[in-house]
Parts: C-alpha cells; structure tokens; sequence
C-alpha cells in the first residue's frame, strides 16, 4: 500500500487493516514519519518527535498482533499531542522558550498518554502550539505553523499543531487542549473532526492546565467515528483528577449507527445568522441542515441572546485564572522572554480587578443556564465552529486602532466557540465544505453535559450522507506556494 493510501485513511479504516493484518504498524510508522520529514519543515506541526522510539514500538505492536495479543482499535496507530502534556521521554515545552530546558522536563506520564499507551496507540512526539496555549501570539519560538490546504492561511489557536498533522496524513489522530475552542478551531480550519468533551469527561492529570475552570483534553482526529474510538480510551475516571467524573464512560461506537428520526436539534439563530457570519459559511451550514433533515432529525430555530456575552466573560474569567498563575511564576521576572502578543494579554487580565472576575464569574452562570435551558429541549445544538474561513495569517493578527473596533473583533474571534466552553459541555467541529478559496468550513454540534453520545451520533449520521472529511490537502501544492 502507497504511503499516502494508508496515511490518509481515518483511524477506523487503518485499525481494520491492522488488525486484518492487511497493513503493518510499521509501514504505518514509516508512512507517517516520512511525511513528516517531508512536510512538516513548512508546516511546522511538531515541535519536537522522536521516530526511533515510535520505530521501536511499531515492531513491538506488530509481534504483539501477529501472536494474536490484539489490544484494540488504537493499537499500532500514530498519534501526537499538544505540548501541554507531560509524556516521559519528551519535553513539556508549552510552546514557550520562557522557561529553561530543565524546568521542561516531566515528571511522569499524563493520565492520558498513560491509557494511551495501554491501548497500544504509539506517541510520535509532541505539537506545536501557541505560547502557552493562549491563542494570542505573533512569533512561534518552534516555527510558525502553517495551513496544510494553503500555507498562507490561518490554522487556527491553540491546539494549531494537533489540527495540522492528522490533517496532513502525518498521524492517526492527536490530543489537544481545549479552553476556549483551541480544539474546535483547529480542527475547523485543518478539515478535520475535533471534540471537546464535557469537563471532566477526560483526565487533567499530568497537563498543565492553568484555566481550571474550563480546561480539558479533547481528541483531533479525520472522521467522527476515530474520535468515538479514542474517546472510550481516555475518557473515564481518574484518582489522581479530583474533577474528573465518576460517571461510566459508554461505548460511543455502538450508538453512532442509531437513527436520527425523532431527534430534536436547535440551530442557534444569533451564531448562525447573526452579524459577521461570512455568506460561504452560512450556506454551507444550510447545506449541512438539508442534509441532517434527510437523516430524519427535527431542525428548529431558536434563540442563545447571552451567547453573544460569553466571549468577554471567557476573557473575564479564564484570562484572568491563567494571569494569575503566570504572574507569580513566570510573568515578573521573565517579561521580556515572553512573545509580545501573548505577555500582552497576560498582563492585561492579570489588571482584572477581584470584583469584576466575580461578577464575570456569575454573569458566566447566566449563560450556563440559558444554554443548559436550551439543552433540556433539544438533543443537540448547531452552529457554524466559526464564522468566517480561514484568514491570511497577515489579517489573523488583529490591529486594534479605535475603541469601537474592540468589541466586534473580540465576538467575531470566537463567538461559537466560547458558549459551550462557558457552559462546559461537549461540542464538536465536523467538516462540512470549503470556501471558494478552498478553505475548509465546519458545523459544530453541542448536546448537554455528558451528551457525546448525541454529538457523535448526529456528527457520524452526517459524515455517512457526506464526503467532507474524505477530502485531503494537496501537500505538494501547499509546499510550492509556500
């Protein structure tokens, strides 16, 4: 099998011929990591891999398989993480040269890589990202990412590595970190599936999670059904996460297949047709809304009139927690070490006065509640993941030179994504077409605390009537322009 044949495959298709024995994790590894020697020198998703150890580990899957030891649908795939999470072995970099090397190095393994690693998936290495995992910085100390469908375009805050490589065929699947949308909007502009689960669906132990309030884990990957495989790995219970949830994990495979008929869906009016949602966007959401009604769901229109506050009550809020924890470790003495674009907007939240986080703090429980309200009457929500295509990484990085501007620009960024973070509940971004630039579009599907059940299910009965996520970036042409 070529290399490009079996790299982009989704998990799903790649696991059956593993374990079929039509497809060796070597040749999988070798694939994987020969693409990443020839394209990640432009696109820049990893910072830093280490292929002898993966080689090694492939050829002990394939023993393992061979002798009929099959561990699971992960066992032998590739896969990266954002490096926000300790994996021994790896330095935890953060993104960031603010720190020395040594203050890099981890102390164990993360719960994640941990059930990773049981499940017989194979870490690569780790992924560039944002400074610090705040989707403000201008110049990337690891090398400035790039968009795999056009290298002059936006791939997006913060998990922006983890969106890159499945996307590029340069692994299965990755982990990323979610606050904000950091692993919805990756995903959405590499054309990729991401899910941010619900808060405490996964464990935080072992990643440096400075937004407590909203931070988790979530998988990246190329089909709905891959990110249903990996969510039954690492989601669950974990001693050693206080918030993580007691609550059986279910198997999400067995209920993608069931019907849509009887399922009630809300498609939010002020974040589908509000203002600045870009026209290619809003008509491929409608497409995407004629496709779900012939799978049998019920669509209605309704209204999230606070959603359109969540985005300065994220920065209110979480800003605010991660300020904190990087001015009395980092943000003093090392100031200038800092990039300017992320130093900038630590220091600026970490000025929020105690009273205003606590009134932002309850305002946040408003939005909840008009969210969670909207939730007990419908199975899932729908939305575009974001409101405009990719942008040009030149006008990605947002000026402000008048007062007025602050406030459309701070809702434009994120206004999607933030209601969900808010309210701590799953969403997902799905590939749902291309701009005519080429671009990827995505629709994301939300459902109450726990529903990744029904996030799954609506997001595979879409992907079954679709080919979105079949579609590849021509890796060749993005290296020619870049």
């Amino acid at each position: 099998m070529a290399s490009t044949d079996c790299t982009y495959l989704t998990s799903t298709e790649q696991a059956r011929l593993i374990k079929a024995r039509e497809l060796s994790p070597v040749e999988l590894m070798e694939a994987s990591l020969e693409r990443i020697e020839q394209y990640d020198p432009v696109l820049r998703a990893w910072i830093n891999i280490n292929g002898e150890r993966a080689m090694e580990q492939a050829r002990q899957a394939e023993t393992e398989i061979t002798a009929g030891k099959y561990r699971g649908p992960l066992h032998g795939l590739p896969y990266g993480v954002k490096d926000q999470m300790h994996a021994l072995g790896f330095l935890t970099t953060l993104g960031t040269k603010v720190m020395d090397e040594s203050e890099m190095v981890p102390p164990y393994d993360s719960t994640v890589i941990k059930r990773l690693a049981d499940a017989g998936a194979i870490l690569i290495g780790k992924q560039n990202q944002h400074e610090w995992g705040k989707g403000s910085t201008i110049e990337f100390p690891y090398g400035l990412p790039r968009n795999p469908w056009n290298p002059d375009y936006d791939a997006s805050s913060s998990s922006t590595g983890s969106g890159i490589a499945p996307a590029a065929g340069q692994c299965s699947f990755s982990i990323g970190e979610d606050t904000g949308g950091s692993v919805r909007g990756p995903a959405s502009c590499n054309g990729i599936v991401g899910l941010r689960p619900t808060f405490g669906r996964i464990s935080r132990h072992g990643g440096v999670m400075a937004g407590y309030s909203s931070d988790t884990f979530g998988p990246l990957a190329r089909s709905v059904e891959d990110i249903a495989a990996v969510m039954e790995v690492v989601s669950g219970h974990d001693p050693n996460d206080v918030l993580s949830s007691p609550r059986p994990v279910p198997r999400y495979r067995d209920h993608l297949e069931e019907d849509l008929r009887g399922i009630k869906l809300g498609l939010v009016r002020e974040l589908a047709y509000g203002d600045g949602v870009d026209p290619e966007v809003r008509a491929a959401l409608e497409n995407a809304l004629d496709v779900l009604r012939r799978q049998g769901a019920t669509i209605e229109e309704i209204s999230l009139p606070l959603a359109k506050h969540s985005v300065a009550l994220q920065m209110l809020t979480t800003d605010a927690d991660v300020a904190s924890w990087f001015l009395a470790n980092f943000l003093r003495d090392r100031y200038e070490r800092f990039d300017k674009g992320t130093r900038t907007r630590l220091v600026a939240s970490s000025l929020i006065p105690a009273t205003v986080y606590h009134r932002a703090m309850r305002a946040r429980t408003i939005v909840r509640a008009q969210v969670l309200d909207a939730m007990r009457k419908y199975d899932a929500l729908l939305m575009p993941t974001d409101v405009t295509p990719p942008r040009l990484v030149a006008s990605a990085r947002e000026t402000l030179t008048d007062r007025a501007d602050v406030l459309p620009k701070l809702i434009r960024r994120r206004i999607a994504h933030y209601p969900f973070s808010l309210s701590n509940v799953p969403a997902m971004s799905v590939p749902s077409g291309f701009s005519a630039k080429g671009l990827p579009l995505s629709m994301q599907i939300a459902s109450r605390p726990f529903g990744e059940s029904t996030v799954l299910k609506v997001g595979y009965s879409y992907q079954q009537a679709t080919q979105w996520h079949l579609r590849h970036p021509d890796l060749n042409q993005t290296l020619a322009a870049a």
